[in-house]
């Protein structure tokens, strides 16, 4: 087993949802006492944001880039090789303001790659990213579980099934900032919805 965690947190240190990726790659190494880790931590090293010149340097050419373009698409093909080595990947999601970090938006802005990751075909896209095990683990302050205000869930189901990845499992941490009861609970349905994905 290679596991790939990325942390999605705008915090290095002290963010639920990074020590809740941390838990569940711990039980993974348990069970697969072989397994290697790669750890990408995305504030501590940020990935550029998706934005017109990036966007420039993925439409141009590649014997028509900038040296600056190069480099700017080196780091999404660093990430896309680093995914594509790796077939159990561990992320590690906060919930701001409803929606996934901006950490995790550029990461998977530099993951989706039309011919590579995935690509267009005459019944419709088909994902290349295909063969892997994903948990994803989510750290909430207050409970969206299988309400319309999760917009995560359809949102990570849709853009990682896009990409092949269709063997997700979601570890839910929520509650965590409505009092000191709801936090042990929160991470205690944590534990019960990994054991479900591990068993």
């Amino acid at each position: 087993m290679n596991i790939l965690q990325i942390n999605a947190s705008a915090r290095r240190n002290g963010a639920n949802s990074t020590q809740l990726a941390n838990t569940i790659v711990a039980r993974l190494q348990a069970v697969n006492p072989g397994a290697t880790l790669t750890l990408r931590d995305l504030a501590a090293t940020p990935h550029p944001v998706l934005d017109e010149a990036g966007l420039g340097a993925l439409f141009s050419p590649a014997d028509q880039r900038t040296l600056e373009q190069a480099a700017r698409v080196a780091l999404d093909d660093a990430l896309i090789a680093e995914i594509q080595a790796h077939d159990t990947i561990v992320l590690g999601v906060p919930m701001y303001n409803f929606g996934i970090s901006v950490q995790l938006k550029s990461w998977l802005d530099a993951i989706a790659r039309a011919g590579v990751t995935f690509r267009y075909t005459e019944t419709g896209p088909e994902g290349l990213l295909k063969g892997k095990k994903v948990y994803v683990a989510l750290a909430r302050g207050g409970k969206y579980r299988d309400t319309p205000n999760d917009s995560q869930v359809p949102y990570l189901k849709m853009i990682l099934g896009f990409l092949g990845l269709t063997d997700v499992h979601f570890i839910y941490a929520e509650g965590l900032s409505m009092g000191a009861d709801a936090l042990t609970h929160g991470f205690a349905q944590a534990e019960a919805d990994l054991n479900a994905a591990l068993a």
